[in-house]
């Protein structure tokens, strides 16, 4: 378990955050200048806070009153950069065995074969850096961390700088390594698919403060949250099970609730997967009736239960069966509409409007 009560202030930036981690894998969730890294340098000892304790099962890395701060080899954390890091003048080789060769055997939790053979790189071993692709030196780095033999691993936005292509082909080997390593891990990113990806336990930050953590479903929904995880794109979060692919209509076809949804076209889930979708609230129209001869896909009965009138749009909080969506339109729409609260109405929603996050654990 990784626990840690700290607080920094540089310049004008303040951190403070405090939480527990129990589970084997936890997203740290927020945007560009949150604190991420921060954070992250704050429990690898590349940075140090200026009050507070940080705590690795029972061992204290770092602890203000009790004048304890363990410098980052003997903290037994492992650090995963966006950029690799790799020594350049080095082999993969010589590389993957840099921190490896600096430890006793006892202390090897791994074998260099069996990280080797995990993450696919034995064709690589001769190679220098500068020969490497994104992904491969990435890789590479996870190895390099491993075979250090840490108790914890930070893995701090490995894939931000990979194109969508390669994030596919890296996000396998990460999850290999929690499969079959069970390394305890925090992954860092702004990417909450690539979260999800790995896990739905999730810490969020902002500016600085911890505003909430815990599943992801129950994390994200937190009125603390709301603006973060707006501003980001995640709004109107549901679950929906994957019913079929239809490649003839250009449709992955799902239920909400015992309601029918179409969706964009998918190869990530089979039939049968429980998944997370979101809707910006600016992407669903509101109509009285419902609308035939048009091409809108899911047109979804729902009842108006509230809303909040501002200067540049009205939010109506819709309720469809036991899921509660919110509709941003014109003051001009709602007045022309005349709606009232407790009114039926239909959602209309474009199928390619939904965004898959990512599977349910």
């Amino acid at each position: 378990m990784l626990s840690l009560d700290v607080q920094l202030q540089r310049g004008n930036f303040n951190l403070e955050a405090n939480f527990s981690l129990d589970k084997p894998v936890t997203g740290l969730f927020g945007s560009s200048g949150s604190g991420k890294s921060t954070l992250l340098n704050l429990i690898a000892g590349l940075a140090h806070p200026d009050n507070g304790w940080l705590k690795l099962g029972n061992k204290h890395l770092f602890h203000s009153a009790k004048n304890i701060n363990l410098s980052p080899n003997q903290r037994e954390v492992g650090v995963v950069f966006q950029d690799s890091q790799l020594f350049p003048h080095l082999s993969v080789n010589k590389n993957l065995l840099y921190g490896y060769k600096r430890i006793t055997k006892k202390q090897r939790r791994f074998d260099e074969n069996e990280i080797i053979n995990l993450l696919e790189i034995g064709h690589l071993l001769k190679k220098r850096p500068i020969q490497l692709s994104g992904g491969e030196k990435q890789r590479v780095g996870l190895g390099r961390a491993l075979l250090a033999s840490p108790r914890f691993l930070l893995l701090d936005e490995p894939l931000a700088s990979l194109d969508q292509g390669l994030k596919g082909q890296i996000l396998p080997f990460l999850k290999r390594v929690k499969d079959e390593l069970g390394l305890p891990m925090i992954y860092i990113s702004h990417s909450i698919e690539e979260i999800l990806h790995l896990t739905d336990q999730l810490v969020v930050i902002n500016q600085g403060r911890i505003l909430g953590t815990g599943h992801f479903y129950d994390v994200i929904k937190a009125e603390r949250v709301k603006n973060v995880a707006n501003s980001m794109g995640l709004e109107n979060i549901i679950t929906a099970t994957i019913i079929s692919h239809d490649i003839a209509s250009g449709h992955t076809i799902a239920e909400v609730k015992g309601k029918t949804l179409l969706l964009p076209l998918t190869n990530r889930f089979s039939i049968g997967d429980s998944c997370y979708l979101s809707i910006r609230s600016s992407e669903i129209a509101i109509a009285k009736h419902y609308i035939s001869q048009i091409s809108i896909q899911n047109q979804i009965k729902g009842k108006i239960i509230s809303w909040i009138k501002n200067a540049s749009c009205v939010s109506l909080l819709i309720k469809i069966g036991s899921t509660a969506l919110t509709v941003d339109i014109t003051p001009k729409a709602f007045s022309d509409l005349a709606l009232n609260e407790n009114e039926d109405i239909y959602c209309l929603i474009k199928a390619q409007s939904f965004s898959f996050l990512g599977k349910t654990e």
